[in-house]
């Protein structure tokens, strides 16, 4: 009997824990998903997502919609557009981010190609690793773009590695926004305690 009353009371405080973390995290998620912080930054990184052949999917496109309309507005400012290639992809996201930019109207020398990561992770410290053989920045400050749900994870994993990291929010397509808020909570969980 008192085996099971423990038992009882360790799953309650586990389903406890699972919706306070889940509360806090997701609020977390939430607010920096909407919060405008881009500031003056040394270089914009742009993180890849899926292509269906070598056209971007609907959250690739929001992403690179806000970049574009950032682009246009600071001439100056160099960007890394960051994405290896997957199995079903004809290309790598980080070509199928440098032309859909080209044939929009930005420069082709503003541009960097950081093709070879597969997580959001390796995107990030590829993408930092590239601005330091390029330019020696102490501390780069970052314009991290990415859908709204991925914004909170991508600034904690550019500033643990070492860059001060500013997020432009793109759109979530109504259809994803759902699940990727869900899968976003455990990925944050994950990258907290493995992304180093």
């Amino acid at each position: 009997m008192k085996i099971k009353k423990n038992l009882q009371l360790i799953i309650k405080s586990l389903i406890i824990l699972f919706l306070v973390s889940f509360i806090l995290i997701e609020g977390l998620i939430i607010v920096n998903g909407n919060v405008k912080d881009a500031n003056d930054v040394d270089y914009m990184i742009i993180l890849g997502a899926r292509l269906y052949g070598d056209v971007p999917s609907p959250a690739l496109y929001e992403r690179l919609k806000v970049a574009e309309e950032y682009l246009h507005d600071d001439t100056d400012l160099k960007v890394i557009v960051s994405g290896g290639q997957g199995p079903d992809e004809y290309i790598s996201e980080a070509e199928a981010m440098e032309r859909y930019l080209i044939n929009n109207g930005i420069d082709k020398n503003r541009i960097i190609l950081e093709d070879k990561s597969t997580s959001t992770f390796e995107n990030i410290r590829n993408s930092l690793n590239i601005i330091k053989e390029n330019d020696n920045l102490e501390e780069p400050r970052v314009l991290m773009v990415t859908n709204k749900f991925h914004v909170f994870r991508s600034k904690l994993l550019a500033n643990r590695l070492g860059s001060k990291a500013y997020g432009l929010a793109a759109e979530v397509p109504p259809t994803i926004v759902v699940p990727q808020y869900i899968r976003e909570y455990f990925a944050v969980i994950k990258s907290f305690f493995f992304d180093r």
